[in-house]
C-alpha cells in the first residue's frame, strides 16, 4: 500500500545520516513507495479547526552529505495525510508540548506516531517512574534538603536535568565530591524544573543498553559503552555501539513495560537498561535503529512500517 506520510522533524539538512533513526524510517518509506513530505515544527499552524503545515516533497538516498532532495513547498491540511511521524528531537519544552496539542487534533484519523497525547504525558524520565521496582533508587526534586538526604543514603549518585536529552548535563557526584554544592547552585539557576538524582550504577562501564520496542514488543537492541573518560554512553557523546542479546531480566522488563506502551499508542519506543535496571523510557525521538542494523541485527525500521501499514489497513 502507498501512504501519504508527513514527517515533522528537525531539518533534514542537519541530521547525521549514519546514526539517525528518522533517516532509517525515511529510507524504508521510500523503498516501500510511500509519498513523503517534510516539515519542521515551526511550519506547523492551526486556523480554526484545521491543522496544517508548510511541507516539501522529500526524497532520500543513503549518501552522506548528499542524502536528500526537497521539492517546492506548499501548505497541506495534515488531516489529508495518512500518517504523521512526530520525530523532532528534544528539548521537551513548551514548543514541543504545543506541537503535541496541535497534532492531537488530527489523531487517530491521521495516524500520528507516536500518539501525541501520550508523548506529552510520558516525559522520558517521569514515565519511567511508573515502574519503580525495575529502576535504581531515584529522586525527582529540587528541594536541597531532600537531595542531600538522598545523597547521604546512597553516597555515589548521578544528577541530570529532568527534561535533558542526549546525555547533556549528566554528572556523577561521588561521596567526597566537593563540587556538589556548586552543582546544586548551577542546576537551580539553569533549570526551573526539578531534576533527577539517581543512585550511580557501576555497571554502566559495561554498557547502557538501548532496547527498541515496536507496538510494545521487543524488536532489537544495541549496547552502548561509554568512553574511558566519560560517564555517558550516548553514541552522540562518544559511546561505542556493540552487539548484544537480552538477559532474562531485560526480557522481564520488556514484558512489564510493553503492554503499557501499546495501550498508550507509543509505537516506537527506546528503553535504556543498565545492569538490569530500567533508567529511561524514550518516546519523543528514539535512536538506535541504524546501529542495530549496522551490527547485523534486525531491520527495526521495516518492523515499524509493518505495524504502521497494518494500523492503516485496520
Amino acid at each position: 500500500m502507498s501512504l501519504a506520510v508527513a514527517v515533522q522533524m528537525d531539518h533534514i539538512a542537519n541530521i547525521r545520516v549514519a546514526g539517525d533513526s528518522t533517516f532509517a524510517l525515511l529510507l524504508e518509506a521510500e523503498r516501500r513507495g510511500h509519498r513523503v513530505v517534510h516539515y519542521t515544527p515551526d511550519r506547523l499552524s492551526m486556523r480554526g479547526n484545521v491543522v496544517s503545515a508548510l511541507v516539501e516533497p522529500l526524497g532520500v538516498r543513503d549518501v552522506a552529505a548528499d542524502h536528500f532532495h526537497l521539492g517546492e513547498p506548499y501548505r497541506v491540511d495534515l488531516a489529508q495525510m495518512d500518517v504523521v511521524l512526530l520525530r523532532q528531537d528534544p528539548p521537551f519544552d513548551m514548543a514541543y508540548v504545543t506541537t503535541t496539542h496541535l497534532l492531537e487534533r488530527i489523531h487517530p484519523a491521521t495516524l500520528v506516531v507516536n500518539d501525541p497525547r501520550e508523548v506529552r504525558n510520558a516525559p522520558e524520565k517521569l514515565f519511567v517512574m511508573d515502574f519503580p521496582d525495575l529502576m535504581p533508587p531515584t529522586l525527582i526534586s529540587r528541594d536541597r534538603d531532600d537531595i542531600r538526604a538522598f545523597r547521604r543514603e546512597y553516597g555515589d549518585v548521578v544528577m541530570k536535568p529532568l527534561y535533558g536529552n542526549g546525555g547533556q548535563g549528566v554528572f556523577r557526584v561521588k561521596p567526597d565530591d566537593e563540587n556538589f554544592g556548586s552543582l546544586l547552585d548551577l542546576f537551580s539557576t539553569q533549570f526551573r524544573e526539578p531534576w533527577v538524582i539517581q543512585r550511580y550504577l557501576p555497571a554502566v562501564r559495561e554498557g547502557d543498553k538501548r532496547i527498541i520496542l515496536v507496538d510494545g514488543r521487543f524488536a532489537g537492541a544495541v549496547n552502548r559503552v561509554p568512553a574511558a573518560d566519560d560517564l555517558r554512553a550516548n553514541m552522540v557523546r562518544g559511546g561505542a555501539a556493540e552487539t548484544t542479546v537480552l538477559t532474562d531480566r531485560e526480557r522481564e522488563i520488556c514484558e512489564r513495560v510493553g503492554p503499557e506502551l501499546a495501550r498508550r499508542g507509543l509505537l516506537f519506543v527506546g528503553i535504556d537498561v543498565i545492569g538490569g535496571n530500567l533508567t529511561e523510557i524514550n518516546v519523543t525521538s528514539p535512536t538506535g535503529l541504524r546501529a542495530i542494523r549496522r551490527l547485523g541485527g534486525p531491520d527495526v525500521a521495516a518492523a515499524i512500517w509493518d505495524v504502521i501499514e497494518e494500523k492503516r489497513r485496520g
